[in-house]
């Protein structure tokens, strides 16, 4: 493994904006005995943990308070993490607290409603000074949708989220120039939300039109400095969660998480969630499964646009959602960046050479990337 030093200064002092005296907290997944995965995908989970840990470690004996967490894999991105992991980044106290109160059960399950959301804030808030200043989550499985993540945010947590994270793209799409895509980004942003429906072609057959009316796209730029920022690593992206019962069209998906489909699957999308697959890919029974347990599952979740010039990757979704030029659907939950729905389930699908159309509400029309090149 290449040395890490300077990457890791990056990622704390540049994209975290670490200060003296704050706590960070690292923690990573092991890959269940249950799992069935590739040899590369093995290797690259046992990777992704040693270096959780030794970013953990240059923390510590660089500014002295860091501590690393390990788990078992969650079942699925956007499912909750463990008690123990909740224990380690908001304190004993609180998540007894959350029991005591009858919460925490339900925010492991996702079935926690509005007013408990509500109580559940106000308990964590109240011991915040237990609270972790800084997270890296370099677990495979993602953590960004998941009520773990936002009450943590709620806290003034700056929380950095790198699912599925190769070690390799500290040299590659993390050595982007931050503040130019940062202001790519931004301008990005802009175009979006003068918008009230988005029209997404693709050359593959993928044809959707998004509603975005209501909604407002934000801007994931890697810089993570503010009190309760989050954001993915690699960053670049604008999204959104689109207008939940509205989006309609085709999805024609040829890239999984982490490798290219034998088969393309076509998806049918009405009145914002899917019905109909089509195509015999192993992927296919993995979704319809995952319809089957929750139907919130099939919800038409993010629309996203990747900005970064460095990303380059199609075999990995967390670098392959930021590449410049792409767009990104994903179903399941949008409960954590503007959205109604609440899933134990979160994937992304990445889309190439798309030609991107905002629609006004005077039915005027601007394109924003055509075939893959952004116009801005």
């Amino acid at each position: 493994m290449k040395n890490l030093d300077l990457a890791f200064r990056s990622l704390f002092e540049i994209n975290m904006g670490i200060r003296p005296g704050e706590r960070v907290l690292v923690f990573s997944d092991i890959i269940r005995p249950d799992e069935t995965i590739s040899a590369a995908d093995r290797d690259r989970r046992i990777r992704l943990n040693a270096t959780a840990r030794k970013a953990a470690d240059f923390a510590t004996h660089t500014w002295g308070k860091a501590a690393f967490v390990e788990f078992s894999a969650t079942p699925a991105s956007g499912a909750e993490p463990p008690v123990g992991l909740w224990q380690a980044t908001f304190g004993v106290e609180a998540v007894a607290a959350l029991d005591q109160a009858g919460l925490l059960t339900k925010l492991l399950a996702k079935a926690a409603t509005t007013d408990d959301i509500t109580c559940a804030r106000k308990i964590v808030l109240t011991h915040k000074e237990a609270t972790a200043d800084i997270i890296i989550a370099m677990s495979n499985n993602s953590t960004s949708h998941t009520r773990y993540r936002a009450l943590a945010n709620e806290t003034g947590t700056r929380f950095a989220s790198l699912p599925h994270f190769d070690p390799e793209m500290f040299h590659t799409s993390m050595t982007v120039d931050w503040n130019i895509l940062a202001d790519r980004t931004a301008r990005l942003v802009a175009a979006v939300n003068r918008a009230e429906w988005i029209r997404v072609t693709t050359p593959n057959g993928t044809n959707m039109m998004i509603c975005k009316q209501g909604r407002h796209a934000e801007g994931d730029d890697g810089l993570l400095t503010a009190p309760g920022s989050f954001g993915n690593l690699p960053a670049g992206e604008a999204y959104l969660a689109p207008l939940e019962g509205s989006s309609f069209g085709t999805m024609v998906i040829e890239w999984g998480p982490t490798r290219k489909l034998d088969h393309p699957l076509r998806l049918t999308v009405e009145k914002g969630v899917v019905v109909n697959i089509e195509g015999n890919d192993p992927h296919r029974q993995k979704l319809e499964l995952k319809f089957a347990e929750n139907s919130n599952c099939r919800n038409i979740a993010e629309l996203g646009i990747g900005t970064n010039d460095k990303a380059s990757r199609p075999d990995n979704v967390l670098e392959a959602e930021k590449i410049l030029g792409t767009i990104h659907i994903a179903l399941g939950d949008n409960s954590g960046f503007g959205g109604t729905v609440s899933a134990p389930f979160h994937e992304d699908y990445v889309f190439y050479r798309p030609t991107l159309t905002a629609i006004m509400t005077d039915g005027s029309e601007q394109v924003i990337i055509d075939d893959g090149r952004m116009l801005l």
